[in-house]
């Protein structure tokens, strides 16, 4: 059984730990909570990801939190899905066709 929420629409002031306070002020057990942050500037993203602590009921904890407000901004919570693993998959194409205009050269 998953055990980890997705929190979307989280203001640019939220921490990690801020982010595990207003879960656990909720009335869940938090695991870990994590904001995600840009790779190059480092600001946050404006979601989240919460484990909660085993046994806990997902259903009821996405219940409680969805569209509750946190600084003002009613939150998404969802189910989270597991990452995505077919990058390394080519996606077709390849670009291409058409024809070569420099190799016809036609001389007037």
């Amino acid at each position: 059984m998953a055990t980890k929420l997705f929190v979307g629409n989280l203001p640019h002031s939220t921490t990690d730990q801020g982010l595990n306070e207003f879960v656990t002020n909720a009335g869940f057990q938090v695991a870990s909570a994590v904001v995600i942050r840009d790779k190059m500037t480092g600001s946050p993203r404006g979601f989240g990801f919460v484990e909660l602590s085993d046994g806990e009921d997902v259903q009821r904890a996405i219940a409680g939190l969805n569209g509750q407000a946190l600084d003002g901004r009613p939150l998404t919570v969802n189910e989270a899905r597991p990452p995505r693993t077919d990058f390394a998959r080519p996606r077709g194409g390849g670009g291409g066709g058409g024809r070569d205009n420099f190799s016809r050269r036609r001389d007037y």
